[in-house]
């Protein structure tokens, strides 16, 4: 018997479960294939585990629902936050949680003594082909930004490339209704110059401070948010000067407040869904 809570922030859906205090001996990419399977299991976009930390206040671990590990999560480290507090985990409004792709830092903000959303610093955008990681063609290695063409559909699709802790390939279009992400999305994942995949994103400029993203992520397919999703999105328009460096990101899900001074942060609520147990 497992015991799991289930969160979302922005509509992007994880389950949590608790490390902390428990000998936990089991195949983690196969388990959380399992709990995220909306038929059988739990249902989820991801699952999150929640482990102590020698070089933190606590780690984490997210894997996909394809049972794949991931570097980092923008929304389920928020998620992870509001839980950490509200399961009287913790008492520290500020927290340093490690993952694969660092150390982030998190500020929970109250509403009426309840965590409300989470600011978390995401850290620098990295532009560099060979730490995205992308093997690009040599007449292209060199760009700035980082970026690729990509057929679709018969129609060349320029993608920008950048990783927020886990690689991302951001396409900027005129309109999102045009873009079908169901057909398109597996094709970038996937592509020949992506070697451990990528995260996708297709982008609308509304104007300089609001954007809206689809987003196909790497190993879960179609949510409808992604964090890490929404700061390359921002990273990836400042750096072509197309929009400012305060933005409001639109997903499916909701919305995500980004700002890009030096580091990348974004604010988002986190919510609680329901608890449970499921045998194994």
């Amino acid at each position: 018997m497992l015991l799991f809570s289930k969160m979302q922030g922005t509509g992007n859906d994880f389950i949590i479960i608790n490390c902390l205090n428990q000998f936990f001996n089991y195949n983690l990419n196969i388990l959380s294939k399992f709990l995220c399977n909306r038929n059988f299991g739990i249902g989820a976009d991801g699952v999150i585990y929640i482990f102590q930390s020698s070089i933190a206040d606590y780690k984490m671990r997210i894997f996909n629902s394809d049972g794949s590990e991931a570097e980092m999560c923008g929304n389920g480290i928020r998620c992870l936050g509001k839980y950490l507090y509200e399961k009287n985990i913790t008492l520290k409004t500020e927290l340093k949680i490690e993952t694969l792709a660092g150390i982030k830092d998190i500020e929970l903000n109250f509403q009426n003594k309840s965590v409300f959303g989470v600011r978390v610093k995401m850290g620098k955008p990295i532009f560099d082909s060979e730490k995205i990681p992308v093997f690009l063609p040599k007449t292209v290695q060199n760009s700035e930004p980082c970026e690729v063409s990509i057929k679709l559909d018969n129609t060349e699709y320029k993608f920008s490339l950048v990783s927020i802790g886990n690689p991302h390939a951001v396409c900027f279009v005129k309109d999102l209704n045009k873009i079908n992400i169901f057909k398109f999305g597996p094709k970038v994942e996937n592509y020949k110059y992506f070697p451990t995949k990528t995260n996708v994103e297709f982008v609308q400029i509304i104007d300089r401070n609001n954007i809206k993203i689809k987003v196909w992520e790497r190993g879960a397919g179609n949510t409808i948010s992604c964090g890490t999703g929404a700061c390359a999105s921002v990273a990836c328009g400042v750096k072509h000067d197309f929009i400012d460096k305060n933005v409001t990101a639109i997903l499916d899900g909701g919305k995500l407040h980004i700002n890009y001074i030096d580091h990348i942060f974004m604010s988002g609520p986190a919510e609680f869904v329901f608890e449970g147990r499921i045998d194994l």
